[in-house]
């Protein structure tokens, strides 16, 4: 494949995927800030915590058959193997029915136990025995999305995202209005049954699966290879949920409720707006990479054109919200939340390590490099929640942010170092360039928001302009964009050359 058709179906992917996310997030705001007027920060931090109970369960009870799966389904696809394809679902169905009946009844079981040890509060076991319902929906509603993914279905998982994403705010929306706090379990299951509902209306149109019946040996041998494979992987997963739930809880314990609902709004606007970057890494780049990762050359090409793709299209968002992070909080929550902006700040300057981290470590994944993969997501969340408990009492709330950004200062030489043993790899120099451009404007917002915030919006406006417009000239020059988008990228191009900027 040509390095600009590659291009150009990064760049679809992107689009797709990217205006889903961008649906979801507006509809996703406006669920949270219904939440943050209704809850306030107490509010906040409890659905924060709860939501990290649950995908802590669903995590364990997968046991990363949904990782796997994709893999597995994505290589068969790839090869032209419909047989191959065909045992794959049927073992990811069958396996996610078991796994997801059995994580349901062991968290309803430990009801009691889960409400003194994470919310310090016995009371609430019957609210979190309901949640053993959003545990089985969200193991199966993960290996529907393993299915389209591995099959690279990018429309389907596009109008899925939106579909389920406007479902589950007006049912979490309604549940609120209705009953306040305690709505919040309806609130926190609408997500997981709206997915698993129309995910199960999307798998349904893929149609029957081709070929003749899969013998029970090879269902099991596919079994096998999932649980090997899929308990690393269910380790790697595990290690950010329980960090994150863990990390909340140190939070809670230290500075209080509404400490920790400054901590859940950042956390959930740096998620969101990243979301049409990385969306499309773990829809479209994940099968490519799987199917190409046995050419060396064709893996070290890919890994460094979708690394380009996502800082260019992700700069001018984050050098926007490194300038925009107070108005945006007080937007999006209220001014009862205006230290998350610190938090935010910090977690952003992170998320710029974030995006060029992320396709080496799909590197891992492809490669099926299992307990690699897992000692390095292990070894990150370490380091992050140490970062936290060693923070806290020295800057407050803050410290969140910082870890964060401590965390994948060590995260992304290690990943590149893996990638290199693996595939030989190394960043084109373009690349370096623009991580180099990002933190550094981004640190220059960061020193100024210290001194004035309006000198650090109009700075930080402008130069989320210029990456906007160098991002879009470069894109257009690299896929040879045509039409409408074409001529803006041809524009584009022009500006920045006045001003002395080659993007060639």
């Amino acid at each position: 494949m040509s390095g600009l058709n590659s291009y150009r179906i990064i760049l679809r992917s992107s689009a797709v995927m990217g205006a889903a996310s961008v649906a979801n997030i507006v509809v996703g705001l406006v669920r949270m800030k219904v939440a943050a007027v209704l809850l306030g920060p107490s509010g906040v931090g409890l659905i924060g915590i709860l939501q990290s109970l649950i995908g802590t369960a669903a995590g364990l009870a997968a046991l990363g058959f949904g990782s796997v799966g994709i893999r597995q389904i994505a290589e068969a696809a790839g090869n032209n193997r419909a047989d191959h394809v065909a045992a794959a679902r049927r073992a990811l169905f069958w396996g996610t029915m078991v796994l997801a009946s059995l994580g349901g009844l062991v968290f309803f079981l430990l009801r009691d136990q889960l409400a003194v040890r994470v919310l310090d509060d016995p009371l609430r076991s019957g609210e979190i025995g309901w949640l053993a319902i959003g545990v089985v929906l969200g193991v199966a509603s993960a290996s529907q999305n393993a299915l389209l993914i591995g099959l690279r279905r990018i429309g389907d998982l596009a109008r899925l995202q939106i579909a389920s994403g406007v479902l589950s705010a007006v049912v979490g929306v309604a549940a609120l209005l209705v009953w306040r706090e305690n709505g919040v379990v309806i609130f926190l299951l609408g997500a997981p049954l709206a997915s698993f509902v129309l995910g199960h209306w999307f798998v349904w149109q893929l149609g029957r699966i081709q070929g003749g019946p899969t013998p029970l040996r090879t269902i099991v041998g596919q079994w096998k290879i999932m649980a090997t494979l899929g308990a690393a992987f269910m380790v790697s997963n595990l290690a950010g949920v329980v960090g994150q739930l863990l990390a909340r809880s140190m939070v809670q314990h230290e500075l209080g409720a509404a400490s920790l609902g400054q901590f859940q709004a950042a956390w959930s606007i740096s998620v969101t707006y990243l979301g049409f970057v990385l969306q499309s890494m773990a829809t479209d780049y994940y099968p490519r990479l799987t199917a190409a990762i046995g050419n060396r050359t064709d893996a070290r090409q890919l890994v460094n054109e979708q690394t380009e793709v996502a800082l260019l299209l992700g700069a001018p968002v984050l050098i926007a919200m490194m300038a925009l992070a107070p108005w945006i909080v007080r937007l999006l929550y209220s001014h009862e939340f205006d230290l998350a902006s610190d938090v935010l700040r910090w977690q952003v300057m992170g998320d710029i390590l974030k995006i060029a981290s992320w396709p080496l470590g799909f590197v891992l994944l492809a490669a099926g490099a299992g307990k690699t993969y897992m000692l390095t997501e292990t070894l990150a969340m370490m380091v992050f929640l140490l970062g936290v408990w060693f923070g806290l009492p020295l800057v407050g709330i803050e410290a969140t942010g910082l870890s964060f950004f401590i965390m994948y200062t060590g995260y992304l030489p290690l990943v590149f170092w893996l990638a290199r043993r693996r595939i030989g790899f190394a960043w084109r120099r373009a690349v370096v360039g623009l991580m180099i451009g990002l933190l550094l404007a981004a640190l220059a917002i960061l020193a100024l928001s210290r001194i004035s915030e309006l000198t650090a919006l109009l700075i930080g406006c402008a130069l989320a302009c210029l990456f906007g417009l160098f991002g879009l000239g470069r894109l257009g020059s690299m896929a040879n964009l045509t039409g409408p988008v074409g001529h803006l990228a041809d524009l584009c191009r022009k500006i920045m050359s006045t001003i002395g900027v080659r993007l060639s």
